[in-house]
């Protein structure tokens, strides 16, 4: 009993999704559902041969160029292509395989637009086949016909697991070339390079980084390539990195990072060792010298809250350097405050009592 009203809702919903094709034949989530449905229905054995000819009759709708009918589309192939690796298997299932995906790239109009799934999950196919050769000239063919970021991070990442060095830099140049702008791709390329050993070679990339017209995290780029040296032991080049900076931003940021770049000490790879006093005192002097030049620049073009929050956090500074920091140092370049009487249409009208006291900062340098 419990089975034929089963089979009977199993039929008024195939009974449904045939009405709901027929009427849209691009309504690829019912064909989805209605494959889903004939899947559960049997054993994979048994009714894979029905299984193919839904398949075969959603994908012969081929859809108008719509962005969101192809992602449905693609994700229709991509289904089928898993469903004969994974479900329908045999003797053939490689190849079914292979040809699914194979006329899926053909059938995508690459020169409107591109989907990296279908590439991705075609070359992750000839991975499992252990087929690499076939893996790269997938991956190979989507940079050069449809770029996309997916696909150029999957294939570095492939020949970077296999080891091919030179492959992975000649894919990072194509990579920057099609996206010069992406600061992640410029930082990855250099710590490929440093984790090479090759100092040289990153530090020739992190130029070229930070001469691009354009960038869409500048600050992430600069603060890569200063933690670079730094941690290479070159400080003073780190500190010219950080006048380069300046001498194209003056933000508080990059004010405040210089000035704990000083105060932290220049520690490197080889020498991870405590400082001594004298080392500290020559960091903190060097660390004011920075605030100073920043008070400076701050007050001659009266940026008056940028200020102020760079005397906060000197003086929280001065104060962690205990018994070396001099907090009346920066007290002293507090504003001070001022009270002044307050004048308007109020002091115009009889009054017997006083007018009230209105209280404003005046930022003020003492001298």
């Amino acid at each position: 009993m419990v089975y034929d009203v089963e089979r009977q809702n199993r039929d008024w919903r195939r009974l449904q999704y045939e009405h709901e094709v027929g009427n849209n034949p691009l309504n690829y989530d019912s064909w989805t559902a209605y494959i889903r449905l004939e899947e559960d229905s049997a054993p994979a054995p048994a009714n894979k041969h029905r299984i193919r000819e839904l398949y075969a009759r959603a994908l012969a709708n081929v859809p108008p160029l719509c962005k969101l009918l192809w992602k449905r589309y693609v994700d229709l192939w991509i289904d089928y292509a898993r469903y004969e690796e994974f479900v329908a298997a045999g003797g053939d299932a490689v190849e079914r395989t292979r040809q699914a995906y194979r006329q899926c790239l053909e059938l995508i109009p690459h020169t409107k637009f591109s989907c990296a799934k279908a590439w991705l999950h075609a070359a992750q196919f000839e991975i499992r086949q252990l087929n690499l050769e076939g893996a790269r000239k997938i991956l190979g063919a989507s940079t050069g016909c449809a770029p996309k970021a997916a696909i150029f991070d999957k294939y570095i990442e492939m020949e970077l697991r296999l080891g091919n060095v030179d492959r992975c830099r000649k894919l990072y140049e194509n990579y920057l070339d099609w996206s010069p702008r992406n600061s992640n791709n410029w930082v990855k390329y250099a710590e490929l390079e440093k984790t090479l050993g090759e100092e040289e070679r990153a530090r020739g990339i992190f130029e070229l980084a930070i001469g691009q017209p354009q960038l869409d995290k500048p600050g992430l780029l600069w603060k890569a390539y200063i933690d670079f040296e730094r941690w290479e032991g070159e400080v003073e080049r780190a500190r010219q990195i950080y006048e380069r900076l300046l001498d194209r931003t003056q933000h508080l940021k990059v004010w405040l990072s210089y000035a704990k770049f000083e105060a932290q000490g220049h520690q490197s790879k080889d020498s991870l060792v405590a400082q001594g006093r004298e080392e500290q005192c020559v960091c903190i002097q060097r660390c004011r010298g920075v605030f100073e030049r920043a008070v400076k620049y701050l007050d001659k073009n009266k940026l008056k809250v940028e200020r102020l929050m760079l005397i906060k956090e000197w003086l929280i500074m001065e104060t962690s350097f205990g018994d070396m920091g001099d907090v009346s140092l920066v007290k002293a370049k507090f504003p001070m405050n001022s009270m002044r009487r307050g004048r308007g249409l109020a002091s115009t009208l009889p009054s017997p009592l006083p007018l009230p006291l209105r209280c404003s900062h005046q930022y003020l340098s003492r001298k």
